[in-house]
């Protein structure tokens, strides 16, 4: 397997559109990386580049530290599974496997052997003689994947393979292909919109919006160290809750005012925002952070709002409650031991500890 590397990346499609702009990334043999974010960000164009489906407008691209820029997508070393999974629907699911194989003239006995030891690998060695549109959605995407490992390429690449599939087969093709990188010890880059997939898949998230890297990090880091409100709002579901207000002082202790409550900021943070005192700032909480004050033993008065339910979804172990302020709406992720009922006025407990702040103007972390 290999590493690749992208050095000051960027893709201009005529007259003036930028899809990919300035991005570096370098993706380590053997690693996991998910290329994630919203509709149009140019994660899929970077993927297209690093495939050689796209041409580089500038920068340049390295697999297995060799220089890719002007190398033709066949002899990159690399596979590629499309979201349409893109099969011959003329040939048996043994020959789509097969024919890149047959292409470049491998032996029979090889090519035998490398599709049924995939076919195992994937489970489908009793469909290798039937067409595609005799399988399953998940089916076909399994074929997909066979085909791209017969191949036995130095770099995987997939571009939202699960799209297409119900969302019980999403979970379970996840699943799948977690274990398949497992097996394979293999360098993959993969490309998906949905956030759960990328926090559950990838070894680090490459988390992209309107053509730049905004965050490159794992999951986790992601979730609880985001370097900007956009980072923030796209890591998490429900997405974190964003609320506008200003820091004040009280004696000598800081609170977040909203304009209908004030909750105590931690000691922690008094050092990144004493220079926003007085001063409008995004305060951001996750909706798992928010909890019925009366289900905390010792509560601490400081960190209770006044909300009344506007919405109640019920989600089996929990419930997301949709409240509001006079000022403002926010979502709290709560365990179903009540079950509460709208427009009701509840007291609910922020773990202030867990929360964030947000420059208004340039969106960027403060603490």
């Amino acid at each position: 397997m290999a590493s690749v590397n992208l050095k000051k990346v960027t893709k201009v499609f005529p007259p003036d559109v930028v899809a990919v702009e300035d991005a570096t990334l370098d993706v380590q043999d053997k690693e996991f990386v998910v290329l994630v974010g919203p509709s149009g960000c140019g994660k899929s164009t970077t993927l297209r580049m690093i495939a050689g489906l796209e041409e580089v407008t500038n920068g340049q691209i390295y697999i297995d530290e060799r220089l890719v820029n002007d190398v033709p997508p066949k002899d990159r070393d690399i596979a590629m599974v499309f979201q349409n999974y893109a099969l011959y629907p003329h040939m048996t699911v043994y020959k789509n496997m097969a024919f890149g194989l047959m292409l470049r003239k491998y032996p029979k006995a090889e090519i035998e052997r490398r599709v049924k030891e995939a076919a195992q690998i994937l489970g489908i060695e009793r469909l290798l003689d039937r067409k595609p549109k005799a399988l399953s959605g998940g089916e076909r995407q399994r074929v997909a994947v066979g085909r791209a490992i017969v191949r036995k390429p130095k770099v995987f690449l997939l571009d939202e393979p699960l799209s297409n599939l119900d969302a019980k087969m999403r979970v379970q093709m996840r699943a799948e292909i977690s274990k398949l990188h497992q097996r394979l010890a293999a360098t993959m880059v993969y490309v998906t919109h949905d956030q759960t997939e990328a926090m559950t898949m990838g070894d680090r998230l490459v988390l992209m919006k309107d053509g730049r890297l905004q965050q490159i990090a794992d999951p986790l880091t992601l979730y609880n160290s985001p370097v900007n409100k956009f980072v923030a709002g796209f890591i998490g579901s429900p997405p974190m809750n964003f609320i506008d207000g200003t820091l004040i002082k009280r004696d000598s202790t800081l609170y977040f005012d909203e304009g209908t409550f004030q909750v105590k900021v931690p000691e922690r943070m008094y050092a990144a925002l004493s220079k926003y005192l007085g001063k409008k700032v995004t305060f951001g909480i996750r909706p798992e952070d928010i909890e019925n004050a009366a289900d905390i033993p010792n509560v601490d008065p400081d960190c209770i709002v006044k909300a009344r339910i506007e919405v109640v979804e019920p989600m089996g172990s929990e419930i997301y409650l949709y409240l509001a302020t006079k000022i403002n709406t926010f979502i709290a992720r709560v365990a179903a031991k009540h079950e509460p009922s709208v427009n009701e006025e509840h007291m609910m407990a922020l773990t202030m500890d867990k929360s964030h702040f947000f420059d208004m103007d340039t969106e960027e972390t403060i603490v």
